[in-house]
């Protein structure tokens, strides 16, 4: 079987190879390939792998230890510009290679496009979510202060990059991303929410649920609080506002009134640098207003950049902070969160776009509400959290508080549990209420000091779930070892290459065809089973008991819309 790879960065043992720098993007691809070649004798792939190069390029083709290589010419710092050349170079690639199976990794860049366009199999043409540039565009100024969002520096000026160019640019890539997902007969993602936007873009493709095997560096090491930085939190980027660190500062100054030991670090290079003349001269909108948070939160000598990273560097620095967070206003599967899990390390993110269907609020951490996409009356993360379910709020009228409903899928045992928890004269859902009459009626004062409206209850909500997390140290305990447990069956690379191969002959022997929309195969009802199967460990409320048939490397709620489409294809007799 001929596979051909369609990939955004050079992979980094491609990299080394050809002793040019390596990339930190993507460095999960080097171990697939790795496993690939080195079982080839029994999948039988022969597997060519292209990507796109500045400067020395070879369309041609090279050949790299046992693997075809081919470097096209594409302008990848200016993502949103389509170049019809890709269409001519790519079609030269694929002549060479005549791929039985073409494998697009990523949805967010033109060559993919180029791809989908000129691979006349598109029932062999496979196109893997990473981001959703579509969405992205949405949530891209992330509750950002309107003059913030106007604002532009020189730098941002001679680039053409201000914030709003910048968002500008994930529609354009957005619009291609739609037009790669129509010209695609099959999808693969790893989330609920992947998967149902995947399937409205086009409903007629097939969509293969694949996990993600994640960098070598994270299997095996395991955190450990005594060798941790005390208060010390760790954020992998930040340094566009999607990626929420804006979020993160509103919320230190409230973390710090409860531990004044308290130290962010961030990867990556510093957006606030301000020292020199170049430094000035650099400085991007993003930057001054991070700058300007930091200096009225008195926060200079809190936040620590940490310039670029390589894996074993980022496994280190996550060994020795005491909290992981993710503050994104949308995520599909941030690998950083799944690196940090895989660790067994206390993690704390957003609950948005598919980070509920990687990350189970309340048991393998704490997930607050965050950014709420346009026609969303509660985010993600809105409701009350009972063991993986979500108790949505319905207000009733001469009831006191409401009516908190709960689940029907949600077994017995639990519901009994969830119906004294969220009993006690409707408080918790009176709370909800004004809370949630607060957030749409504009009345609701800031929650943090240069925070209104939903930036402040976003940044609020943080430093909520912050202080939560290190005022229970048991309940710390019991999420870092169900965290680490459901990271290693959602990230198990035997798992997730058997998968893989699987997807390819199912491509190849055409088994697959009469499936489109928004069914699955038997194939993918036989996998679901799988996945869906186990024990989840202990709850993060301090419960010690295991509960059967939980799932063990899908939330609670994934394994309740896997049955439910299950069920829908056995209805449909599939």
């Amino acid at each position: 079987m001929k596979v051909l790879w369609l990939c955004n960065v050079i992979l980094p043992v491609i990299a080394r190879e050809l002793h040019l720098e390596v990339s930190n993007k993507e460095g999960w691809l080097s171990g697939l390939a790795e496993t690939v070649l080195e079982r080839r004798q029994e999948n039988e792939i022969e597997l060519s792998v292209a990507f796109p190069m500045q400067g020395e390029d070879f369309p041609e083709g090279r050949e790299i230890g046992p693997m075809r290589c081919y470097g096209f010419p594409e302008d990848v710092g200016h993502p949103e510009k389509y170049d019809e050349n890709l269409e001519h170079v790519l079609k030269k690639i694929v002549d060479k290679v005549r791929p039985d199976v073409v494998h697009c990794f990523g949805t967010e860049y033109p060559h993919t496009l180029a791809m989908c366009r000129i691979f006349p199999r598109k029932d062999r043409l496979l196109a893997g979510f990473q981001g959703l540039c579509t969405l992205l565009a949405e949530a891209y100024f992330a509750n950002l202060p309107e003059d913030v969002i106007g604002r532009v520096t020189l730098r941002d000026w001679l680039r053409q990059d201000s914030l709003r160019q910048q968002q500008e640019k994930f529609v354009l890539r957005g619009n291609m991303e739609r037009e790669i997902v129509s010209l695609a007969g099959n999808l693969t993602g790893r989330t609920r929410w992947d998967r149902e936007n995947g399937l409205k873009w086009n409903p007629r493709a097939r969509y293969y649920h694949m996990n993600e095997t994640l960098r070598p560096e994270f299997y095996g090491p395991a955190w450990q609080e005594e060798n941790c930085i005390p208060h010390s939190i760790f954020l992998s980027q930040g340094d566009y506002p999607v990626k929420g660190l804006h979020y993160m500062l509103l919320a230190l100054p409230l973390i710090l009134k409860r531990y004044p030991d308290t130290h962010v670090y961030v990867a990556g290079n510093s957006l606030v640098s301000y020292g020199t003349l170049k430094q000035k001269l650099k400085i991007s909108a993003y930057g001054k207003y991070l700058r300007k948070l930091m200096e009225e939160g008195g926060l200079k000598e809190k936040v620590t950049f940490l310039g670029k990273m390589n894996a074993a560097q980022m496994r280190d620095r996550y060994l020795e902070s005491s909290l992981f967070v993710c503050p994104s206003s949308l995520e599909n599967s941030p690998n950083s969160l799944g690196e940090a899990m895989l660790l067994g390390m206390p993690c704390v993110c957003a609950n948005v776009g598919g980070i509920p269907s990687l990350f189970r609020d309340g048991e393998d951490g704490i997930a607050y509400s965050g950014f709420r996409m346009q026609g969303e009356t509660s985010g993600a993360g809105e409701g009350i959290m009972y063991n993986g379910f979500r108790m949505s709020y319905e207000a009733e009228e001469g009831v006191t508080g409401g009516k908190c409903r709960i689940p029907e899928r949600m077994p017995a045992e639990r519901a009994q549990g969830a119906e004294s928890a969220i009993s006690g004269k409707g408080a918790v859902c009176e709370e909800m209420r004004i809370q949630e009459r607060k957030a749409t009626d504009g009345t609701e004062p800031a929650a943090v000091p240069g925070g209104d409206g939903e930036l402040g209850r976003i940044a609020g909500n943080l430093a909520n779930a912050v202080i939560r997390m290190w005022d229970n140290p048991e309940g710390r305990r019991i999420y870092c070892r169900n965290a680490k447990a459901h990271a290693e069956n959602t990230h198990n690379r035997e798992k997730n290459y058997a998968r893989l191969i699987e997807i390819y002959t199912l491509l190849v022997s055409g088994e697959s065809s009469g499936q489109p929309g928004n069914t699955i195969p038997a194939q993918e009802k036989i996998w679901n089973e799988e996945i869906t199967s186990g024990k989840y460990r202990e709850r993060g409320t301090g419960a010690g008991e295991d509960v059967e048939g939980r799932g063990g490397s899908q939330c609670a709620s994934e394994q309740m819309w896997r049955e439910e489409e299950a069920a829908s294809v056995r209805r449909n007799g599939g």
